[in-house]
């Protein structure tokens, strides 16, 4: 009997065999010819997935919290006004890190489950001179999707930097930075980029490289500082050795691994994979007749679904059931509402028997606490998706 359990969480995720057998490779020294050539390879792939040839891509041994740091202490100096549009958990926590170095911080908050018009966000646009605008691609908190374009377009017009927080995102949901003009993309190693936790990803336009460079006191996290990193990257991708802190290398040689595979399959296929699958989630849900946080199909994410518990079922019920019948699923974060909703994750290497066995276990937890269903109701919905 397997006994190992699929993990359908928000991250980390469920990784493929090549990037696990990467990680497992003897250590090599950081400045050895073969992993400067991986880690130089990893930064010119990176500009290839964020679709940003003109970027400058930062790999740093952390978590998707210090590519938020990474972008906010490099760009806000005390006094800076920064707009950070919210959709959930994490539109909050950006808001309070960029407090930490001295910002002006206005929040646009949209209500649950949904996001923030955009005539709204050029509202106040016009009512102040902002040095920074952050949104959140997909909050993991509600599964709740932005359009990027337009922030896009905001930031040109007016002259704002633009902070895209894709660590939910990346790789999964459609991003184009270049063309779009976002200014930073961040994310983490262990979401749809599909490497274990570890890596801080992150690529700036070179109008955020020069913001940097104009900057009038130092930066306030000497780790964070692009100053320390900045000549470590460019020496990699020259294939030089360079030296600040210690990079983590058999996460960095997974990275190359997981970003080759990612773009053998086509950013456009994969775009379309992600889209296909959660739509066939989503339809399986509601055909169970659980409700969803994101209030329309335009606003739900492809690479996660936060459903509500029906009436009469607890989480405290409910998740251990799914985790019986083989699939592990996360509870809910948002805190008003944590114990109202639960989370699955569906990016990067997951496919559709994937979605089948979850929607499958859904089902068989849903019935074990005594609520009222067809079964086989959430399998016909998705598979009509899938088949098409």
């Amino acid at each position: 009997m397997k006994a190992r359990k699929l993990l359908m969480i928000p991250g980390p995720i469920e990784f493929e065999p090549e990037v696990m057998l990467a990680m497992s490779i003897p250590t090599t020294s950081h400045v050895a010819p073969d992993f400067i050539d991986s880690f130089g390879n990893s930064l010119e792939l990176m500009r290839k997935v964020w679709q940003s040839p003109s970027g400058q891509p930062f790999i740093i041994a952390g978590t998707g919290t210090l590519a938020m740091d990474l972008a906010g202490s490099n760009l806000i100096e005390a006094g800076d006004n920064a707009l950070v549009i919210s959709t959930g958990y994490f539109g909050e926590r950006y808001a309070e890190l960029l407090k930490r170095y001295g910002a002006n911080v206005d929040i646009l908050k949209a209500p649950l489950g949904e996001v923030v018009p955009v005539d709204k966000v050029e509202e106040k646009l016009k009512s102040k001179s902002y040095k920074l605008l952050t949104f959140t691609h997909v909050d993991t908190s509600t599964a709740v999707l932005n359009d990027p374009k337009p922030f896009g377009e905001l930031g040109k017009k007016y002259k704002v930097l633009t902070i895209l927080d894709g660590v939910c995102s990346v790789a999964g949901e459609e991003i184009r930075q270049d063309e779009w003009g976002i200014d930073i993309v961040l994310t983490a190693s262990q979401k749809a980029i599909g490497v274990p936790p570890g890596l801080a990803l992150l690529v700036a336009s070179q109008n955020a490289i020069e913001a940097w460079k104009n900057r009038k006191t130092p930066v306030g996290n000497y780790y964070a500082d692009w100053g320390n990193w900045l000549p470590v990257m460019e020496a990699y991708e020259a294939r030089k050795p360079s030296y600040f802190g210690t990079p983590a290398v058999n996460l960095v040689v997974a990275l190359e691994t997981s970003l080759k595979i990612i773009l053998k399959e086509g950013m456009e296929n994969r775009f379309q994979r992600h889209r296909k699958i959660a739509k066939a989630f989503r339809s399986a849900i509601s055909a169970m007749g659980l409700k969803m946080i994101p209030v329309s199909e335009e606003v739900a994410a492809n690479t996660l679904s936060a459903p509500y518990y029906p009436e009469g079922v607890e989480g405290g019920s409910l998740l251990p059931e799914i985790t019986k019948a083989g699939i592990i699923m996360a509870g809910g974060l948002l805190p008003d509402i944590k114990t109202k909703y639960f989370r699955i994750g569906h990016m990067g290497s997951v496919n559709q028997s994937d979605i089948l066995g979850s929607v499958a276990a859904i089902e068989s937890a849903l019935l074990s606490c005594g609520y009222k269903i067809k079964p086989g109701i959430g399998l016909v919905a998705a598979q009509e998706i899938l088949n098409q």
